[in-house]
């Protein structure tokens, strides 16, 4: 190139000679004399060309760095999941739900170019065994995770968070203990949704304020521990600040395996005409059915995991419709059509058409959410370490697309903690027990109140859990 520049160059100086000494002309002897040429300019130097520069190398992207669960081809997505306990009916529907997810987000190109490898071990609903799956998915020499999509239960994944924070392993609990948002946790385990406390706090209100005729009575009944204390405290925060008379406290009174006739006895004689629970579906049925049989008439609700829809295929469906309030921290399967109900449904269509339809999906289609938000925002850092993950979550704001509040992690815990529950009647005439995917139908769950907010979850100020087992 630079050869051909100075020729050029060379070849406009004779041009240049050539015009300023041409030839006079030769015409006939009348021509008239010829005037004195005006000398001849001396050309100018032909201006020497610059060199040329050289091209800059391309840019190269820089590449994404990672340390464990991820590879150039591969990002390991772990979940420690109830699929043999006493959630399992509802876990395993969640973890359905979030197969799916990632099925979808490798068909439309994984992560960073990379695919998602959904790892589910079982922890059967034990601490013990929670922490003997959390040792595989924490492990570093290859077949570790980058980031726990579900850790099931509270006492569980209270268990495994000071490993938890050791290991920068950033986890989203299948459990809504008001303590995750705290710092003591909040750095690295994420919730979402609606904590427990708050969550009992607006379901007292809500059933004062439109369910109970005359003065309230409220019975509160519930688990030991983490999730089952934390509701029962946020009921009776909310009975104290609304002048509402607690007639039964069965905090921690319901122990699995355990007889139960104590409860339902004390509920009885209680004389309540409101009762929060904390407790699962089974013994939901278990105490609801005993003191109904006893003619217990009240107005019932409780903490998400104590209900299920399958519970209307049973005798008991009559009196749940007719006394119980369902709460919980996102839409139910086919209440909106949202954005992200919409795209849920679908996917579920087209992977498990003949899946009984389940309001579980919407958990587990969550998850799948939120994990796939931090890590796209880890890889746009190109920092898909476990400790740029954590950063990565602590970035991004999470768009659930209308399922439930969007959720982010960022600034002080009271800030980010969410306050509003979704609450939901029941109506046996659009309950469908035999609805697939592909045939549609109703879980039973009429909409009430999407963002539903009471006076006493709205003031309340988060400074951690309102109940600790320390």
């Amino acid at each position: 190139m630079k050869r051909m520049t100075r020729v050029l160059a060379l070849l406009l100086t004779f041009t240049m000679v050539a015009a300023a000494c041409g030839s006079d002309d030769d015409g006939g002897a009348d021509a008239a004399p010829a005037t004195t040429a005006a000398p001849a300019t001396t050309a100018a130097p032909a201006t020497t060309a610059a060199p040329a520069t050289t091209a800059a190398p391309a840019t190269t992207a820089a590449p994404t760095v990672f340390d464990y669960g991820v590879t150039d081809d591969t990002i390991r997505v772990g979940a420690i999941a109830d699929l043999s306990g006493r959630f399992a009916g509802l876990t395993t529907h969640i973890v359905d739900a979030q197969t799916v997810y990632w099925d979808m987000v490798n068909r439309n190109g994984g992560i960073d170019g990379k695919q998602v490898e959904f790892v589910v071990l079982d922890n059967a609903y034990d601490t013990a065994t929670h922490l003997e799956r959390y040792e595989v998915m924490r492990d570093t020499g290859g077949s570790g995770v980058v980031i726990l999509s579900n850790s099931t239960g509270s006492p569980h994944t209270a268990a495994i968070s000071e490993m938890v924070a050791e290991d920068n392993l950033a986890t989203i609990p299948l459990s809504w203990y008001s303590a995750w948002a705290d710092d003591d946790y909040g750095s690295h385990v994420f919730e979402t949704g609606t904590n427990y406390c708050y969550e009992g706090m607006n379901g007292v209100e809500y059933m004062n304020d439109n369910l109970v005729d005359g003065e309230a009575k409220l019975a509160v009944i519930s688990f030991p521990g983490e999730y089952g204390q934390d509701g029962a405290v946020g009921a009776k925060i909310a009975a104290e600040a609304l002048g509402i008379e607690v007639v039964y406290d069965g905090e921690a009174a319901v122990i699995p395996g355990a007889d139960q006739t104590p409860v339902i006895t004390g509920l009885v004689d209680s004389g309540a005409n409101m009762v929060w629970l904390t407790t699962s579906p089974g013994l939901t049925a278990e105490i609801m059915g005993g003191a109904a049989a006893q003619g217990f008439e009240a107005v019932w609700s409780g903490n998400s995991p104590s209900y299920s829809y399958v519970l209307l295929a049973t005798e008991l469906a009559p009196y749940l419709e007719a006394n119980f309030l369902q709460s919980t921290y996102n839409l139910t399967w086919g209440s909106s059509a949202g954005p992200g109900m919409v795209q849920m449904e679908a996917e579920m269509l087209a992977a498990r058409p003949d899946s009984a339809i389940s309001d579980a999906y919407v958990i587990g289609w969550l998850e799948g959410m939120a994990t796939h938000q931090i890590l796209e925002q880890a890889a746009r850092n190109k920092d898909m370490t476990r400790a740029g993950v954590v950063a990565a979550a602590n970035q991004v704001s999470v768009d659930y697309g209308g399922l439930t509040p969007n959720q982010s992690w960022s600034g002080s815990p009271g800030e980010n903690v969410v306050r509003s529950s979704v609450l939901f009647s029941l109506d046996l005439s659009i309950y469908t027990p035999e609805a697939t995917v592909a045939t549609g139908g109703s879980t039973g769950s009429v909409l009430l109140e999407e963002a539903y907010m009471g006076s006493v979850a709205a003031a309340h100020e988060y400074d951690g859990a309102c109940f600790s087992a320390s």
